[in-house]
């Protein structure tokens, strides 16, 4: 599995149920609520250092989903993608890349054709169970709790930047 992650150049993300824990609060006034794991964030900004592009597919449209999207500095966004293989296509072109240096999580039917074409394909423990069986990879944590950051760690160990990109946090 090593060698399949450390070609990966881009990872793209589903936002409910893998950035989040899939659940969507609406407060009195109407605004949306959801809730990010600092960790998945940290993770993502330490693979964004290490080189390796950032990128979100959501079927949803939300505020907040762009701006945490803008907070972490992903400037590659598709909200609305009720077909996501189109906005993968496109990205893919955009960034003149193949499938096998993507890597995608995704939790639901909707993600499945991207996570069989992708390079790295993983999703997260509470997906749904037809999901499991198409993937390379499925993390101990649920969404939202975590399992992107498994999949960043994984990322930054194969690729060799691991001790380069967590260096400062072991220094005394």
């Amino acid at each position: 599995m090593d060698k399949q992650l450390a070609g990966i150049k881009l990872l793209l993300l589903d936002v409910d149920g893998v950035l989040t824990d899939g659940r969507i609060i609406y407060d009195n006034q109407g605004n949306e609520l959801k809730a990010f794991d600092v960790k998945d964030g940290h993770g993502l900004k330490m693979l964004q250092r290490a080189g390796i592009k950032i990128g979100i597919i959501t079927g949803r449209s939300s505020m907040v989903v762009e701006r945490r999207a803008k907070e972490l500095g992903i400037d590659i966004l598709y909200q609305g993608a009720l077909r996501k293989l189109e906005p993968y296509l496109d990205i893919l072109a955009e960034q003149r890349l193949t499938d096998d240096q993507v890597a995608y999580i995704g939790d639901d039917v909707v993600d499945l054709p991207i996570l069989r074409r992708v390079g790295f394909s993983a999703t997260v423990a509470d997906a749904i169970p037809q999901v499991f069986p198409l993937v390379d990879f499925v993390t101990e944590r649920p969404g939202g709790r975590g399992a992107v950051r498994e999949i960043c760690d994984l990322l930054l160990k194969a690729s060799g930047k691991w001790d380069e990109m967590t260096a400062r946090y072991f220094e005394e």
